[in-house]
């Protein structure tokens, strides 16, 4: 990166920090929960699911009744974001799942083998709901903190340390409280995130208050998103990146981890990687690129040696410290992209862009899940690996390749300040 591609960090003293914000303090906060509850949400499921009997095929059948709603709902979610306010959509997102985790916790409790159909039933109540916050999450940040920036390193800082904290605190509730006290803790979470967005729902917001139907509401964003060659063309390659790099790099890495260097040594090996993601967190509140995507594909090529470390079947230590560098190099790079949306998106359609972005981004990983056990069966899992490997970078050389991400500059600290307050960026 040259230096007039990057900004000094006291170009940002203008802009306030976000802790002096109270309604992105409760934002936080509500984010926070909510990741910490979705962190405890597969352990937890996984030992409720084989706990009742279902086997690996039942884990498989309720995780993808949570995902598939989420996958067929979320730019509804961006719609009904923009219609109602995304603070409304996130409460009663909220309150859907802490409802669905305290039936679950309930059928739990009073029976050692609950059907699995009522199970998937509740999980998809739980997906859909998902569907519904995610958008508004991502629409929420330029109207509760001036420095975007910042507050994006700061919630991928929180999104880390839950993925760190959310599978241990399950499963020691899992072993002291049984299955259902986790969810319990769970829908607490939920409640949680709920009750300290509730001062945030007369926050003055921009909405869509036209009164065309939900087709054309859809048909609206996908006009902005397609307008947008930086912004589709990132989705275009991040969606083929989940179902050769992220699909893969998952099941297969965390297998040979584990044959390499035992269960625990694969834990502080996660464990590695959410530090990573810390480290990138805190230099994405420093470091301002002039072009963020740039510098934000350029950092994102550290994550190819995620899958390359267990593919070449290397030491403990150089596999940990290649999944610190692999997380910096993600969580950099996820700053930099929710920052350039977020200030580059006019706020009355920012949830219907923002769930084109999730729906695009996540759409594939499961095929690619689905896809590595076969593709391990008829190459080998350490040449798939090595595959995901060259594909990460490839794709990003492609990425760059595309003159419209290229020229995205960061948006005039001013600009930043103006979407704050509910002005549409230009």
């Amino acid at each position: 990166m040259s230096v007039d591609d990057t900004t000094l960090p006291q170009q940002s003293a203008t802009l306030p920090s976000p802790w002096r914000s109270t309604r992105f303090r409760l934002f936080f906060t509500a984010r926070s929960a909510s990741l910490l509850a979705d962190g405890m949400l597969m352990v937890s499921l996984t030992t409720a699911v084989l706990g009742a009997g279902h086997g690996a095929s039942g884990v498989g059948y309720a995780l993808a009744a949570w995902m598939t709603p989420i996958v067929l709902l979320v730019l509804f979610g961006g719609v009904l974001a923009d219609r109602f306010t995304p603070q409304l959509m996130m409460i009663c997102a909220d309150v859907a799942r802490m409802l669905a985790m305290l039936t679950l916790a309930t059928l739990l409790f009073s029976s050692d083998s609950v059907p699995l159909w009522q199970i998937m039933g509740l999980m998809a109540l739980s997906g859909a709901a998902t569907a519904m916050f995610q958008p508004g999450m991502a629409s929420m940040v330029p109207r509760v903190a001036e420095d975007i920036q910042k507050a994006n390193a700061l919630l991928r800082i929180s999104e880390a340390l839950s993925t760190l904290l959310g599978p241990g605190l399950a499963g020691i509730l899992v072993a002291y409280w049984q299955v259902s006290g986790s969810y319990v803790v769970i829908a607490a979470a939920y409640a949680l995130s709920a009750l300290v967005l509730l001062p945030l729902r007369k926050l003055h917001t921009e909405r869509d208050e036209g009164d065309a139907p939900m087709w054309r509401r859809l048909a609206t964003g996908w006009q902005e998103f397609r307008s947008r060659q930086w912004l589709w063309g990132v989705i275009a390659v991040w969606s083929v990146y989940g179902l050769f790099v992220f699909g893969p790099a998952l099941p297969l890495g965390a297998a040979l981890m584990i044959e390499q260097h035992g269960a625990s040594g694969y834990g502080w090996i996660a464990s590695a990687d959410g530090a990573g993601t810390i480290i990138g967190g805190l230099i994405g509140m420093r470091v301002r690129p002039r072009r963020p995507l740039v510098a934000g594909a350029l950092a994102m090529l550290c994550f190819a040696l995620n899958p390359l470390a267990p593919a070449l079947e290397w030491s403990f230590a150089a596999t940990a410290i290649a999944h610190v560098i692999a997380g910096y190099g993600f969580a950099f790079w996820g700053v930099m992209w929710a920052t350039s949306v977020q200030s580059h998106i006019p706020l009355t359609v920012l949830s219907r862009v923002s769930a084109y972005d999730v729906a695009g981004s996540i759409m594939v990983i499961p095929l690619g899940r689905a896809l590595a056990g076969p593709a391990a069966d008829a190459f080998g899992a350490n040449e798939v690996l090595i595959f995901s490997s060259v594909m990460s970078c490839a794709l990003l050389a492609v990425m760059l390749s595309v003159p419209a991400i290229r020229a995205l500059r960061r948006a005039p600290e001013g600009l930043l300040r103006t979407k704050a307050e509910g002005e549409p960026a230009v």
